[in-house]
């Protein structure tokens, strides 16, 4: 059953309602998520002496590949799948109600950028296009719906030059997998790019040599013209995204907090600015699972913000924000 009520305190949260509120939504999510409450069995987690997110266990990722994580008995309306680019199999998230999907995306990107209406909104996403199920190909054709005339998605970096050329005083937000940006950076587009936002969503995909954040960002924003290049944080198994400005460091929506685990020991946390393991706490996942051990590598910073540095080395590849540092 929908809880429009629970949807509508997540989306309003704030820092001092945050713990109740994961709090809440652990309970519902242990006696209601049948991989979940297994899991917690298993480990011998005693649900009762839970009393503050911090201690929340959390699921490993993989359980999204090998189990439907589900915490309500319904036909979804959307099955988000990850890419593979090693054979290890695909992650799927079932999401019941796609409208509390657009809410929790479009909430997210208003609360960094504001309304999309008021931007020419472009997804520049070839080897995304070919994956009706991606998540990022949804919520950037949703983005488009809202957006200015002219908004669109493309797999060629010469039709995006060829748009910005007709479209050169609108503001506008890019989003671009790595391996694309890099290749419109070698084309001739000096200062297209001067009124836009550019978003680079991660992922060479095999097609480019792996390449450090700072270096990467450093060739495109030099290329383009601009003093910053944003990213986004967001994977299947998550339904709310992290932005960052500039700098790799990634700010949250009220309603996401990520903690970073020591690498050998997850029920531990890591000190702030050393490296571990990225554990995320999604209260937007409310139908799935909100509590999710990662396979990324990160640093906690000050004000709930945090960077991603890498992946664990057995991982999948996936295409949000993978390069080492």
């Amino acid at each position: 059953m929908r809880n429009t009520q629970l949807e509508k305190e997540i989306l309003t949260c704030t820092d001092d309602k945050f713990n109740d509120l994961a709090l809440k939504i652990f309970h519902f999510q242990a006696e209601n998520c049948s991989v979940y409450r297994k899991w917690l069995q298993l480990t011998h987690i005693d649900i009762h002496n839970i009393n503050h997110y911090s201690k929340i266990p959390f699921l490993p990722v993989s359980f999204f590949k090998s189990h439907k994580v589900s915490s309500v008995d319904l036909e979804p309306q959307l099955i988000f799948t990850s890419s593979s680019t090693t054979g290890l199999g695909v992650s799927k998230h079932f999401v019941p109600f796609s409208d509390w999907y657009t809410q929790v995306f479009m909430a997210a990107f208003e609360l960094f950028y504001g309304s999309p209406s008021q931007y020419l909104v472009i997804g520049l996403l070839p080897s995304y296009l070919e994956r009706p199920d991606s998540s990022l190909v949804f919520m950037v054709n949703s983005l488009i719906e809202k957006a200015l005339p002219g908004s669109g998605t493309f797999k060629n970096p010469k039709e995006v030059i060829a748009l910005l050329s007709k479209h050169s005083n609108e503001r506008t937000v890019l989003f671009g997998v790595t391996y694309a940006l890099l290749d419109m950076a070698e084309l001739e587009n000096q200062n297209l790019l001067k009124n836009s936002i550019v978003i680079e969503t991660g992922g060479m995909k095999g097609r480019r040599k792996e390449m450090i954040r700072e270096e990467l960002h450093a060739t495109l924003a030099q290329s383009f013209n601009i003093k910053e290049v944003h990213s986004e944080y967001g994977m299947t198994e998550m339904m709310s995204q992290g932005y960052s400005k500039g700098s790799g460091i990634f700010e949250p929506p009220p309603w996401l907090k990520v903690v970073v685990k020591q690498t050998m020991d997850i029920q531990t946390n890591e000190k702030q600015y050393k490296t571990g393991r990225v554990c995320v706490i999604d209260l937007a996942n409310l139908y799935s699972c909100s509590f999710i051990a990662t396979d990324d590598l990160g640093r906690s910073h000050e004000n709930n913000a945090f960077e991603i540095v890498g992946r664990f080395d057995f991982s999948d590849t996936r295409g949000c924000n993978l390069m080492w540092d």
